[in-house]
């Protein structure tokens, strides 16, 4: 067998290349089923019932547009207490109105 025979009989394609190759379909695969995964799958926060719409009318004079689930009394006073901070508002009179957003 001559030099020429034996390097036409292996042709076949390098570890490298083979590798290349299955790296690339591993990859476009996972971003095809992530983009695919994300326009099935949706989280939606629960809807809050806050209740009616209040004005609270302080003593200084100042209002205060909230929503009547947001309001608690507690040991005679009077708070709001929302997502992040809470309120002390007593003193106030809450007027049951609608007020636009």
């Amino acid at each position: 067998m001559t030099r020429s025979e034996r390097h036409i009989e292996r042709q076949r394609p390098s570890f490298k290349k083979r590798l290349f190759i299955f790296l690339f379909i591993c990859i476009s695969t996972f971003a095809v089923l992530s983009f695919y995964l994300k326009s099935i799958i949706k989280i939606e926060a629960p809807q809050k019932d806050l209740g009616q719409k209040v004005i609270i009318q302080l003593p200084s004079g100042n209002h205060i547009y909230t929503y009547e689930n947001l309001i608690v009394k507690e040991n005679g006073r009077l708070y709001y207490k929302g997502e992040r901070n809470t309120l002390d508002l007593t003193g106030g009179i809450i007027l049951y109105e609608e007020w636009d957003d």
